[in-house]
């Protein structure tokens, strides 16, 4: 009799952190499972202590865990595995169910507790398959040997538990907890669902948030059958077994096969919206795979009628990336070529491109160059009044954002989070150096990235209005040519890294596609803002609210690089916004991953801190040569080192290069320049990137934040406080591109920014 294989989500986890030899014969006995399940060399067996579970030898000291879901009409057996590991992990206490929230499928694993934490809640686990000594028990605490400690969950009842989803077999012992590492004990084998419940109400959520964040996303709309295996199976993230399966495993890289989405992401990803939604969270917590598996599934709803979908991000690295991971998780060549993907700027450009004739196209130039351009003109008129920069970003964030065209709208335009309020002699000061510049930038036949998302915002508002115009026109009423010429440009829009666009690109956006069901989707994180684009999504007819989801569980970053990344980003309890007027947090963010605690170094000065960071790099690169099997491994993309502008950029790769002996690839705007050991690039370019070991070198007082904010701190305490969050932003999303090990160094004073951290 054959049998068809399946795996758990879990069971690959623990598939990740075995080594090749074990993954080979995992897979020998996928195969030998397959042609037939019943036969003697595999022994297969019930487990004593649940029904359901059997057990199956992959060697002599390996088992595979697995439970009958259904036969076909074929008399073929589904077997699901739910779990692989060393026959002395194997008890007749492991237990699955079906839970009454989700309706999904779990494993619980107690094995994971300990002794002493098992003997507290009454629990005795019994080996599958004892050795031939008799075991002895260990012997129960006397009570005067009990911890004096409240348990940790003691505030919350096993009912409060149990309607949050919290899986049956967990309830006694997450209320006898007493530490936080009982606590990862515990959650390193519970189901998905009860980690992120615990885990929330842990770090702080009420029993309300975790219901609305965590719980009410992925429950069913009705009770389940907790007694229907198959039906549940369906439910649950599982893995055919099959030759992708076998390349993944001789790949090392099983965990990385597929694109995984946690429960209550998927709800997010694949739900219908009435409008507008967005999803926000922290570094790590997966808004980026969220928003890919959004377009994959609009994509697969799309009928055959030629629109496509935008995919559309900061910047073209960013882009570039976000392509590269949709060919893995999209196979069909006829779906890939529906999805436009492209970086907001490079759309703008296109736009205008298709709008204007070519002898009347501008050249763009960089915020840079506009900034030379600037303080060239205030130089010229000798005006002393306003610095370049604040002219600037005014004229981007007010006037150009809110498509202000006269002086008297500019007298009445908002202007929130631009600091200090201005008076109505000094606005007409500014709008008359404005209309200065803008003529100076004229005459030059250039124009601002700024200038040109505005002026492809009204291009395509224009645009919208014809295709309305075109859709209520009763001649066009039985049209059924198949004739589009007044159409919106996309059915759907999918939008990532969105805390750094700017107002004119999101009017942009909202022109591109009409207004309905599952028009835009919006994934960001207000912390991760490294620019000055803010902006209220309402104010541009972008109306997001009932329709935000907040990601709290950070799949990539340690708990322990976390804590410290987390103290920098809301140190003097700096408040962020949430793109629409409101206030947004990370209350409830955290981690299931551990590693090091971050690495602090200060020198003396800056040849000594190259050297410092010279040898660090060296250790980090021959650490990562090899794999935990003991086979060369090519580093190379594992290590970068961030930097805080580029004159650092260019004295650090010289001497990594010339005297640290390793190799250097830049980060541009395209990505890294070469292939060398070490990617190195200013702090700004490590948006949306992920390494291994990472470390942020010169962050020093008066390098991060820079000096000149200091004249805001009495003259205008909003603009200091505003620079101050950008700091911050840009040092948080530094940190957080570490996976597994981070390092920060400074020469000199280290910046104030590292206050709560460097010194414990």
């Amino acid at each position: 009799m054959t049998a068809r294989l399946s795996l758990h989500y879990k069971a690959e986890e623990e598939l990740y952190k075995l080594d090749r030899t074990v993954k080979g014969l995992f897979y020998d006995f996928c195969h030998r499972f397959r042609k037939n399940p019943d036969q003697p060399g595999l022994d297969l067996k019930k487990l004593k202590g649940n029904s359901r579970i059997h057990r199956a030898k992959i060697n002599q000291s390996y088992r595979a865990l697995l439970i009958p879901v259904e036969t076909d009409e074929r008399g073929r057996q589904h077997w699901l595995i739910i779990a692989v590991r060393h026959r002395k992990d194997v008890y007749d206490e492991l237990q699955v169910a079906v839970n009454r929230v989700t309706g999904e499928l779990e494993f619980v694993d107690l094995a994971v507790m300990g002794d002493s934490s098992l003997q507290r809640a009454g629990i005795t686990l019994t080996p599958a398959e004892p050795d031939d000594v008799a075991p002895t028990l260990a012997p129960i605490r006397e009570p005067d040997q009990v911890p004096d400690r409240p348990p940790l969950l003691g505030a919350y009842t096993a009912d409060q538990l149990r309607d949050l989803g919290v899986a049956e077999q967990l309830i006694d012992l997450a209320l006898a907890v007493t530490t936080d590492e009982e606590l990862d004990r515990l959650v390193s084998g519970a189901p998905l669902l009860s980690k992120d419940v615990l885990y929330g109400l842990a770090a702080g959520m009420s029993i309300d948030s975790v219901l609305e964040e965590v719980t009410r996303p992925v429950k069913l709309p009705t009770e389940p059958d907790l007694a229907d295996i198959s039906t549940a199976v369906s439910r649950t993230n599982v893995s055919s077994i099959d030759d992708d399966v076998q390349a993944a495993l001789d790949e090392g890289s099983f965990r990385s096969w597929k694109h995984y989405l946690h429960p209550t992401q998927a709800k997010t990803a694949r739900r219908e919206y009435t409008g507008p939604a967005r999803v926000s969270g922290g570094p790590g917590t997966g808004k980026t795979v969220v928003a890919l598996h959004r377009v994959k599934y609009l994509v697969e709803q799309l009928t055959d009628d030629g629109v496509q979908i935008l995919l559309t991000t900061f910047t073209a690295n960013l882009a570039a990336d976000l392509r590269l991971r949709l060919t893995s998780l999209i196979s069909e060549p006829e779906l890939l070529a529906r999805i436009d993907v492209i970086h907001i700027d490079q759309l703008a450009a296109r736009v205008i491109g298709e709008n204007t004739e070519q002898r009347n196209r501008r050249k763009r130039i960089s915020d840079q160059a506009a900034m030379i351009e600037m303080r060239q003109l205030l130089l010229e008129l000798d005006e002393k009044r306003w610095e370049a920069d604040f002219l600037l970003d005014e004229w981007e964030q007010v006037i150009l954002g809110q498509a202000l065209t006269s002086r008297s709208d500019y007298f009445s335009a908002r202007r929130g989070g631009r600091g200090r309020a201005l008076t109505r002699p000094e606005r007409s000061q500014i709008w008359k150096l404005i209309e200065q510049f803008a003529a100076r930038l004229d005459k030059l036949g250039a124009e601002t990235w700024g200038q040109a998302a505005e002026r492809a915002a009204r291009f395509e508002i224009e645009r919208a209005a014809a295709a309305e115009r075109y859709q209520s026109s009763p001649a066009t009423a039985d049209d059924s040519s198949g004739s589009r010429p007044f159409a919106y440009r996309y059915r759907h829009v999918v939008v990532d890294e969105a805390q750094d666009l700017r107002a004119a690109h999101w009017k942009m956006l909202r022109a591109m596609v009409e207004p309905g069901p599952n028009d835009l989707f919006i994934a960001g994180d207000t912390h991760q803002r490294i620019y000055d684009h803010q902006v209220s999504l309402g104010a541009l007819g972008i109306n997001i609210r009932g329709r935000s989801r907040r990601l709290t569980l950070s799949y990539r970053t340690t708990r322990e690089i976390l804590e410290h990344a987390l103290r920098i980003a809301e140190g003097n309890k700096t408040v962020y916004d949430d793109l629409d007027d409101g206030v947004d947090n990370l209350s409830g963010y955290r981690s299931v991953l551990h590693g090091p605690t971050p690495t602090f170094l200060g020198y003396q000065n800056w040849p000594g801190e190259l050297a410092g960071v010279g040898t660090l790099l060296q250790g980090w690169r021959d650490e990562l040569s090899t794999d935990d099997d003991g086979a060369r491994q090519d580093p190379s993309g594992h290590v970068a080192v961030a930097v805080a502008d580029h004159e650092q950029l260019a004295q650090v790769i010289e001497y990594l290069e010339k005297q640290g002996g390793l190799t250097c690839a830049e980060l541009t705007k395209d990505g890294p320049r070469g292939d060398g050991e070490i990617h190195v690039g200013t702090m700004h370019r490590f948006k949306g990137l992920e390494y291994q070991r990472l470390a942020i070198i010169g962050v020093r007082k008066g390098a991060i934040p820079r000096p000149y904010i200091e004249r805001y701190r009495r003259s205008d305490p909003q603009r200091y406080e505003l620079e101050q969050r950008k700091a911050r932003s840009l040092l948080f999303v530094a940190a957080t591109r570490a996976r597994d090990v981070l390092a920060i160094t400074w020469h000199g004073a280290p910046s104030p920014l590292l206050d709560p951290v460097a010194n414990g």
